[in-house]
């Protein structure tokens, strides 16, 4: 398995993704949107892995126009700055970076076609809006913040779409969740999943509310869709 640092072009300049090759050379594309906290080391573990499945896994620095190569812990000052940062991040334009990125993703001659999206708290937001704006093949979303507020979204979206939900998610309310599954669970391609005794993050090994089993199931579950509706 090789990883490489990896340039995408946009109308306003370029960024810097981290793209992670599968042992074959080539596979399907896996774009992979980080958490508020950068393209850090544990973004870049998690890449490694879905590559190790087989998977081309580029994953982007959605923060480049804020400031480039941001790479924070969970912890302490480095938490309150990524919230900082999640605050100026400006949305629309990640948006359509996240675009380009799938774009240059899927053209990319190792990538074999079919694209899916993965993303982790904003990136798990993120990844459910780009299903809604972009072709992809399938979307996978981890305890995704403010979803809500584009629960209407969801009508153009075509792909098959887990979203995995934390029972003890503070920043998803109780009424916020069954607001969002009332809407959603009435569509054939979304599978939603709730974590019972786990906290936000619990996918991150890094942190503190990481669980162990529930990290298990939930990617079990994520690889079982990627492998159906990629590499089927």
């Amino acid at each position: 398995m090789a990883s490489e640092k990896f340039s995408v072009t946009v109308g306003d300049g370029f960024f810097d993704a981290y793209l992670s090759l599968p042992p074959s050379g080539s596979g399907p594309g896996l774009l992979l949107i980080q958490e508020i906290f950068g393209v850090n080391e544990h973004i870049r573990a998690v890449a490694d892995r879905w590559a190790e499945l087989g998977f081309v896994v580029l994953a982007p620095d959605l923060f480049w126009r804020i400031k480039p190569g941001i790479e924070l812990g969970y912890e302490g000052a480095d938490f309150d700055q990524a919230l900082k940062y999640f605050e100026a991040f400006d949305e629309t334009k990640g948006l359509l970076d996240l675009k380009e990125a799938a774009t240059a993703l899927r053209d990319h001659k190792r990538c074999t076609g079919r694209v899916g999206s993965i993303g982790f708290c904003l990136g798990g937001k993120l990844s459910y809006r780009l299903a809604s704006q972009f072709n992809l093949n399938a979307a996978v979303s981890y305890y995704p913040v403010f979803l809500e507020q584009f629960l209407e979204e969801s009508q153009r979206i075509r792909c098959e779409t887990i979203i995995h939900f934390a029972e003890l998610d503070q920043f998803v309310s109780k009424p916020t969740y069954e607001k969002i599954a009332a809407e959603l669970t009435q569509k054939s391609n979304f599978h939603l999943y709730m974590y019972e005794g786990v906290d936000h993050g619990f996918s991150c090994d890094a942190r503190s509310s990481y669980n162990e089993e529930a990290a298990k199931l939930a990617h079990s579950r994520s690889v079982e869709l990627f492998n159906k509706a990629l590499l089927g």
